[in-house]
């Protein structure tokens, strides 16, 4: 039944139990009630002027300390796809990234603590972000006016991770620290992390590392592959010092950050070597003329589960960053922000203990913002940003030529506030030059991008936001140069020197309840994107796609809800869902576009215990691109305890989680190889973190 349940009618239920019930709830608001539960309480450190999630006029996601507690994964993607309108490339259990609203890649930018994240992850879903969960504090997702400014690109959103490494300030009693240590089952996983925090008169010390060694996980039951996904294991090293000067009216600090990662590559295939493209047509040694356009294998099929003796990543990233923030510095100005990041990073594929390939990514980014001071009721920030991309691939599946980016941009945003009533308008624009080291001709394009909104607090605990916004996006170096065989995502890509940069015009709608034991948010959103660049599958060999950058208008429509009802003191119920429908004007789906999804959670507080019951519930996706196949539906029951306590001065927490409680066989449509990798069958996770 749950198969046939139409994501719309599911979450306009949602809306109206949540709407049309609020006067009832309402009443038992009172000093006899449940404690009331706020949503916009939290500062989103990623807007320019600080903004709480509720007052945005487009919705913001943001997990905080205790969320990602008891949530984080060993990737990025792994912990943001259970929000709603958030889903994962997944790619194993080493790489992983956010899709927001089904636009991935280069349309989804990564941030630390508002400094881009220089990695390679937008090149490929083979691919880690540079950043790792478990050391972080806070994870913001933006979408909207304060998003734009980050980048004409991020048509998606923006997603900030925030850290410790610089400090900000000074700790209380000079000395500040936490060490968790985990294990899990499914990938017979251990990780370790610590930070600590110290210091005295304006100078701050910070430092903290992590080590994670997760074997090949085990799928779920029933996967004809195996019972563990060979080539599915994430070894990582991380460590990070800080030193910062803090004083009364800011900081400057300077952290440096190592990573080693070494994770498998599930699903890789040697047949394929030698294969190369014919105009629209992929030719491989010694398959004559014959061609299977039959698409992807499905589950059961040929290349399930072919990742014995797969190859693997060696990764290496050395990353400094600088932070700066000062208050009042001169007259007209309440304050100025600096954001700053240098990169070194270098990843080898090793395949038969040798290098096959190796990609190097040496990148700097520099960021300026000024918060003028109130002038005609008037609040802004204006800023320019800057950064230059060194990238290159060298060995057997070096599909991109060396480029050399450089990126220059400029941006302001201005709000005004009257009555009940927040407006808020933002502009972008910047240049971009691609140079080639080969044949093939240097790239030159610009873009303006501006977007406006509007927030309407028409009753009390209830808000009206929408946002509209005309953005430009600048093809990057690997959909222009792009020209060879990946063997890691099963494609043969080919780039197109000729795109144009695409334009996109968005809407979206939110209404919120914001206080009180209900509140929800429901969001409704639409973007047209002309000349939209997209991989099209024009030919398939045998599970190898023949994939070419192309462009083509499309356009994407999508809602996301989430509503939270208090019960009482111990029990509160949340609802949430998500869907968004992906097409080409002129007829045909997008690849890849996550299904609708559908969710309920229990959750329970008393005294110092938590715990709560999650079921989902994944629908199947069968609008499919050519070339494509379907992927089946799943549901998934998750559990989770938790006890807080304290042992002297110090604080610590015990948690427990069972993830995929019933072992349900499930295959990600957002994935390349999701045959070859299916999800993380029944694995229990238990840790306990100390802080003093």
């Amino acid at each position: 039944m749950l198969g046939r349940l139409n994501p719309l009618v599911v979450t306009w239920t949602c809306i109206a139990w949540g709407g049309l019930s609020a006067p009832a709830w309402g009443q038992a608001e009172g000093a006899s009630g449940p404690a009331p539960h706020v949503l916009d309480g939290i500062t989103v450190s990623a807007t320019p002027l600080s903004r709480a999630a509720g007052e945005l006029a487009a919705p913001a996601t943001v997990l905080d300390e205790p969320d990602l507690l008891t949530g984080r994964a060993a990737t990025l993607g792994e912990t943001l796809e259970r929000e709603p309108g958030i889903t994962a490339t997944h790619f194993g259990a080493g790489a992983s990234r956010p899709i927001i609203r089904g636009m991935d890649g280069a349309r989804v930018k990564v941030l630390s603590d508002g400094a881009e994240v220089q990695d390679a992850s937008t090149i490929s879903p083979d691919h880690a972000v540079g950043l790792e969960p478990m050391l972080s504090h806070r994870v913001e997702v933006l979408r909207g006016p304060a998003a734009l400014l980050y980048g004409g690109g991020a048509l998606g959103g923006v997603v900030n991770v925030l850290d410790h490494r610089v400090p900000t300030e000074v700790p209380e009693d000079g000395l500040e620290g936490s060490v968790e240590v985990r294990g899990a089952t499914g990938a017979r996983e251990t990780a370790g992390a610590f930070e600590l925090t110290t210091g005295g008169r304006g100078w701050v010390f910070h430092a903290e590392g992590l080590k994670r060694n997760a074997n090949d996980y085990a799928a779920g039951r029933g996967w004809s592959g195996g019972n563990r996904v060979g080539g599915s294991y994430n070894h990582t090293e991380t460590g990070s010092l800080g030193l910062s000067w803090v004083g009364d009216r800011g900081y400057l600090g300077l952290a440096y950050t190592l990573q080693r990662n070494r994770y498998g590559l599930p699903g890789h295939e040697h047949a394929y070597e030698g294969c190369h493209a014919h105009g629209t047509h992929l030719h491989c040694p010694g398959d004559g003329h014959g061609h299977d356009h039959g698409g992807e294998d499905g589950p059961g099929g040929e290349h399930e589960g072919q990742a014995h003796g797969a190859p693997f990543v060696s990764l290496r990233s050395q990353r400094w960053d600088v932070r700066g923030e000062w208050r009042d510095p001169f007259a007209g100005f309440s304050r100025v922000r600096v954001r700053g990041g240098f990169t070194d990073y270098q990843h080898d594929e090793i395949e038969e203990e040798r290098i096959a390939t190796t990609f190097r990514n040496k990148a700097h980014d520099g960021r300026i913002e000024l918060e003028h001071a109130p002038w005609g009721g008037l609040r802004g920030v204006v800023g320019v940003q800057a950064s230059r991309r060194d990238f290159s691939a060298l060995g057997e599946e070096a599909f991109v030529q060396p480029t050399l980016t450089r990126n220059h941009g400029v941006f302001a945003l201005e709000e005004y506030a009257v009555g009940d009533w927040r407006f808020e308008a933002g502009v972008r624009h910047e240049w971009q030059r691609i140079d080639v080291r080969g044949d093939s001709p240097d790239a030159r394009h610009r873009g303006t991008s501006v977007s406006a909104g509007a927030v309407w607090r028409f009753a009390p605990s209830y808000s009206l936001g929408m946002s509209i916004s005309r953005s430009q996006r600048l093809p990057t170096a690997e959909e222009l140069y792009a020209n060879g065989l990946h063997l890691a995502t099963s494609t043969y890509e080919v780039g197109n020197p000729s795109l144009k940069r695409e334009t996109s015009r968005h809407i979206d709608v939110t209404l919120r309840k914001l206080a009180g034991p209900t509140t929800f948010s429901v969001s409704v959103f639409r973007s047209h994107v002309d000349d939209f660049i997209y991989g099209r599958t024009l030919d398939v060999h045998d599970g190898l796609q023949l994939l070419a950058y192309t462009q083509g208008d499309a356009s994407f429509t999508g809602v996301e809800a989430k509503v939270r009802h208090q019960i009482d003191k111990v029990f509160a119920v949340s609802l949430l869902g998500d869907y968004v429908r992906a097409r080409l004007d002129g007829g045909g789906n997008l690849p890849r576009i996550p299904p609708y999804r559908v969710g309920a959670r229990l959750d329970a507080k008393w005294q110092a215990w938590r715990g709560n019951v999650e079921l989902s519930f994944v629908g199947r996706q069968g609008r499919v691109a050519a070339f494509e196949t379907p992927t089946p539906g799943y549901a998934m029951l998750n559990l989770g305890a938790g006890y807080e306590g304290r042992a002297g001065a110090t604080r610590y927490q015990v948690y427990v989680r069972a993830m995929n409680l019933t072992d349900k066989l499930a295959y990600r449509h957002t994935s390349f190889i999701k045959y070859s990798a299916p999800l993380m069958g029944r694995s229990l996770v238990a840790g306990v973190r100390w802080m003093f």
